[in-house]
């Protein structure tokens, strides 16, 4: 058999492996499989087709692996109502431990106190501590 088959099968093979395992390694070796097969089908001798199947792996792992770190440092984005917290808020009807309403983002919601016994009144800045059910959770803002 054609050394230029061989390594479409082990590319193809690990190019597979890589679809049920998400490692993202067996991809780059299948691809640097596939550049092998290249070379042996314009007649590099075996050793060359090593040559180039590890220049090949090691130069995609130097290109992708700073590329994943990078991605794995950003912070997760804070999606639906947890990104509510910390946003600043006006009172639009007094606020309670027991109830009231605050505008937040053009939006009228539910809200209650942090600290029981403290009461909110209208035109007060707040800030959002945490979204309990469809209710804000909020503490004055300190000015």
């Amino acid at each position: 058999m054609a050394d230029w088959v061989v390594w479409l099968v082990v590319s193809g093979s690990l190019l597979v492996a890589e679809i049920f395992t998400l490692t993202f390694v067996l991809g780059l070796f299948g691809v640097a499989a596939g550049l092998a097969a290249l070379a042996a089908l314009i007649g590099v001798p075996l050793v060359g087709q090593l040559a180039v199947f590890t220049a090949g792996a090691g130069g995609l792992w130097a290109l992708v692996r700073p590329l994943e770190r990078m991605h794995r440092r950003q912070p997760a984005l804070a999606t639906g109502t947890a990104a509510l917290t910390g946003r600043p808020a006006v009172v639009t009807e007094e606020v309670t431990a027991h109830g009231g309403r605050v505008a937040l983002g053009g939006e009228s919601w539910a809200a209650r106190t942090l600290t029981a016994g403290a009461a909110l009144p209208v035109g007060s800045h707040v800030s959002v501590a945490h979204v309990d059910g469809a209710t804000l959770v909020v503490f004055p803002e300190e000015l």
